[in-house]
């Protein structure tokens, strides 16, 4: 068959996002500290908006648009030839008038000494060990060798470069390799610079004169029943009395696995609230965390210079005109946004009415599509909604999430996995840890109170708990 080239005319439909719906979509994942900060630059780029600090009403959107296609324009309170004409030097000389000096350009002010000469770093594991290195008396080339061990500990203090990776760097042998690893393995905090576990507490082990002992002897040749608590099979190895290997377990378990923590530069992450549900006489009240949020409007002054026909040249008049019609929808999308997560918040509220009444025994089954079919939107949109988001209420901050749950089968009707959870946590931290619980015996009591679970599903919790299993959970102490 020939091939030819021709021109068909097709009707076809799909979904475009256009920039107003991405810049939406974006606005409604964004957790509430990086919109702020998104805003703020918003504010520092856009001529038409400015902070609201409630000096003025404001003027909605759907007015400004309207302005912005209006072909007769009003006359503006200030020609823009006065505003291009005034600069700087104008600008002091306006403020100093009056007889005050404004202490930019005194001839007699006291230069002050940048606030940047008082910032102080907190000593992280590096400047801690170079520091250490810079007293210590050894060869050039070891010493450069052990720079370069300490630029490559990882934050917990363990050397994470091999062998052959540090030969390549040093391009130098086998023995200045290890006699620097041995150096820098010499300071504080002991363990710093091992490879392993094991290592690390060894090192530790040497630190505090105990080389030798039965304490070295279970670091080294009994790992696996330590770390899973099979003591008695090491007291039966060694011979010895359950209770003398306590005491070197409760040695081992005295030192430190993760020698470089103290020096973590690690932030604190605090968790800022989006929604706040207060319980009144009268009910429940939503409220919407705007501390620390600027409130943006239009600004007047650049309103009215787009009005003036004549004192702008139409490269200048495509400009402002963007720059509004991308400030207007900003604040479209922002109320958009707040709408919502509003309603989002009040369906929460409805479908878990009982736990915001009676605390986490309440909480009911809930997923995305029955929020989605409440408010009359796209289950995506719900996902995007509680994405990143928090709930601040009398019984604490949960994040959105939180309240979605799958449902497990009860004789009672349908529970949430997260009361299942609950009451795994609540029944092992009371568990007597000489006789820890199997997942079967939790399963058992889970199922006297007529939740019907299996014990893998019992495990497969207690693992996203982060709890260990029942061998490793007991105490011989």
């Amino acid at each position: 068959m020939a091939l030819e080239i021709r021109q068909d005319l097709r009707l076809t439909q799909k979904l475009v996002l256009t920039p107003q719906l991405q810049q939406a979509i974006k606005l409604l994942q964004m957790p509430q500290l990086e919109l702020s900060q998104m805003l703020n630059q918003e504010l520092t780029e856009n001529p038409f908006l400015e902070e609201d600090y409630g000096e003025n009403e404001f003027e909605s959107p759907q007015e400004t648009e309207s302005e912005v296609r209006e072909t007769d324009y009003d006359n503006a309170e200030m020609p823009f030839e006065n505003l291009s004409s005034f600069d700087v030097e104008d600008y002091f000389e306006e403020r100093s008038s009056d007889g005050r000096d404004l202490g930019y350009f005194s001839a007699d002010a006291e230069e002050q000494p940048s606030f940047e000469l008082f910032y102080s770093k907190k000593e992280d594991l590096y400047d801690h060990l170079l520091w250490q290195l810079r007293l210590i008396n050894a060869p050039d080339n070891i010493r450069m060798i052990a720079e370069q061990v300490i630029g490559n500990l990882d934050d917990d203090g363990y050397l994470r470069a091999t062998q052959e990776e540090l030969l390549a760097f040093s391009g130098s042998d086998d023995q200045t390799i290890n006699d620097a690893i041995a150096l820098v393995q010499q300071f504080d905090p002991a363990g710093v610079a091992a490879r392993s576990l094991q290592e690390c507490l060894l090192l530790q082990i040497k630190a505090i004169n105990l080389s030798g002992t039965l304490v070295e002897n279970i670091v080294l040749n009994n790992m696996d029943n330590l770390q899973k608590k099979k003591y008695p099979i090491i007291a039966k190895q060694y011979e010895l009395p359950l209770d003398d290997i306590m005491i070197a377990v409760r040695i081992i378990e005295g030192l430190e696995p993760r020698p470089g923590r103290l020096f973590s530069s690690t932030d604190v992450n605090y968790v800022v609230p989006d929604v706040y549900i207060h319980k009144t006489d009268s009910g429940y009240q939503i409220v919407l965390n705007d501390d620390g949020m600027p409130k943006i409007r239009l600004n007047n002054g650049y309103r009215q210079l787009l009005t003036r026909k004549d004192s702008l040249t139409k490269e200048e008049r495509e400009f402002l005109k963007e720059k509004l019609r991308l400030a207007t929808e900003l604040i479209k999308s922002l109320d958009q946004r707040n709408k919502t997560i509003y309603k989002v918040a009040d369906s929460i509220l409805r479908f878990q009415q009982e736990f915001f009444d009676f605390g986490n025994s309440q909480l009911k089954p809930l997923n995305l599509k029955d929020v989605a079919a409440d408010i009359s939107m796209h289950e995506s949109t719900i996902s995007r909604v509680t994405s990143n988001k928090f709930l601040a209420c009398h019984h604490g901050i949960f994040g959105f999430r939180f309240f979605f749950s799958s449902a497990l089968q009860s004789d009672n009707g349908d529970v949430s996995s997260t009361i299942v959870k609950e009451f795994i946590k609540k029944t092992i931290s009371e568990e007597n840890s000489q006789k820890p619980l199997s997942d079967q015996v939790i399963a058992d009591r889970l199922k006297a109170q007529n939740i019907t679970i299996a014990r893998r599903t019992v495990a497969k919790y207690r693992e996203e708990l982060k709890i260990p299993p029942q061998s490793q959970r007991k105490s011989y102490i």
